[in-house]
């Protein structure tokens, strides 16, 4: 939940819950701290409002717990927009890694298998975990092996690339197994 205030200087500021900013501040004496860092000392909170006003800045409540709390005069608005510079860069770091299946029947033909290896091979490049699930249908469930030598010949084609998190195992009617790219960390 957030809240618009409007102050004197025209400027409008979206405050989040998680600081206090001017007039939200509810403590009478405040610790203050000028926009350099450099502390001022203890202030009646009209006195530090005051102050603020007078540079164009904002008061900023950043250690609430304190006693008595911590306030700094700074620009908000522009602190709230490198917040969120820093969050959507280190958003932008992470390593999301996705779950893509691939589906074969134990009687595929070669060039099937070789299209469902490219599509493995091609997310294995893409850095996303892959699914292999075989489907066993009516009597292919006396024939696992023939689901097992399928697996194994997909592993022989991606290990390059990628290496086998979960070996292959029945689950129903399904065989199935995880393969995961191979990390740039080794």
């Amino acid at each position: 939940m957030s809240f618009v205030v409007f102050i004197s200087l025209r400027r409008c500021i979206n405050i989040v819950n998680d600081l206090r900013v001017n007039d939200r501040i509810r403590a009478k004496k405040v610790r203050l701290i000028d926009q350099e860092g450099e502390q001022i000392g203890i202030k009646s909170l009209n006195e530090a409002l005051d102050s603020a006003a007078a540079q164009g800045l904002d008061l900023v409540e950043v250690a609430p717990q304190a006693n008595p709390p911590v306030c700094r005069i700074m620009d908000y608005g522009k602190y709230k927009y490198e917040q969120a510079k820093k969050e959507k860069e280190a958003k932008k770091n992470q390593n999301v890694m996705n779950v893509k299946e691939v589906q074969m029947g134990v009687k595929i033909e070669d060039h099937d298998f070789n299209v469902k290896l490219k599509q493995a091979r091609r997310f294995l490049n893409n850095k996303d975990k892959v699914k292999v699930r075989i489907r066993f249908r009516g009597r292919e469930m006396m024939h696992k092996e023939l689901g097992y030598d399928l697996m194994d010949r997909l592993i022989e084609q991606t290990k390059d690339i990628g290496k086998v998190e979960s070996k292959p195992k029945m689950e129903g009617r399904n065989m199935m197994m995880f393969l995961t790219p191979e990390s740039d960390k080794q």
